[in-house]
């Protein structure tokens, strides 16, 4: 039984929640481990959002994130936002 509960505490330390606010304002939240690639938490929210991943772009403190990168990798702490910014596109005025 006290296997079960070592295993438990350690779960919060290697897990993180994180925060994904698109320009509109909606949130949707993620759970994802510290060492996993971004690139599943940018995909499963494209899904969820019906967006193409190459339509958006993600933005952790001001700076463009690729999918190759950590968490762990980028500091970040338990509910940490990143932003998703759609792609400008167009924009000729006649």
């Amino acid at each position: 039984m006290s296997g079960v509960t070592q295993e438990d505490d350690k779960k919060p330390a290697d897990h993180i929640n994180l925060k994904v606010k698109s320009q509109d304002g909606n949130e949707v939240f993620f759970r994802i481990k510290r060492s996993t690639q971004l690139k599943k938490l940018m995909n499963a929210y494209c899904d969820r959002q019906s967006i193409d991943l190459n339509a958006i772009a993600f933005l952790f403190d001001g700076r463009r994130l690729r999918p190759d990168q950590t968490p762990d990798e980028l500091e970040m702490d338990e509910g940490d936002e990143i932003d998703a910014m759609l792609h400008q596109t167009g924009g000729s005025l006649a």
